[in-house]
């Protein structure tokens, strides 16, 4: 099993290399909170935010899943140079749609950079009716 890295709130960390190694590993879910049952629902996930992840061919951001619980909804994989290739950086981005089903979604994204692991975004509870 793979070490699972997660976000702190890097207000709390005091040196700058530390806030940017944290913040541009992680996943962030964006999405509404309520969502209704059988109709498609947009998540999109982010890696990084304020600062941004590289984009070498031998460090970069290769794959972004979103779970609903343990139940895998999709997956993404990127190539190297995705966002531009060597030296480049930015922030990336991907939106699922998904059909939710249920009383409600316990969603989650990892993503895995090819230098630093696998980085788990803090959980989203969004309600559907």
């Amino acid at each position: 099993m793979p070490k699972i890295n997660r976000y702190v709130d890097i207000d709390t960390v005091e040196k700058e290399a530390k806030k940017d190694y944290i913040d541009r590993h992680s996943p962030f879910l964006h999405c509404a909170d309520q969502a209704e049952a059988g109709v498609p629902f947009a998540v999109t996930v982010k890696v990084g935010d304020q600062y941004t992840h590289p984009d070498d061919l031998d460090h970069y951001i290769r794959s972004v899943s979103l779970y609903n619980g343990t139940t895998l909804l999709g997956e993404a994989n990127f190539p190297a140079g995705l966002l531009g290739g060597q030296g480049a950086k930015g922030n990336l981005e991907v939106t699922f749609k998904v059909v939710p089903t249920g009383k409600k979604l316990n969603l989650t994204a990892m993503a895995y950079c090819t230098k630093h692991g696998l980085w788990e975004s803090d959980p989203k509870v969004v309600t559907v009716r």
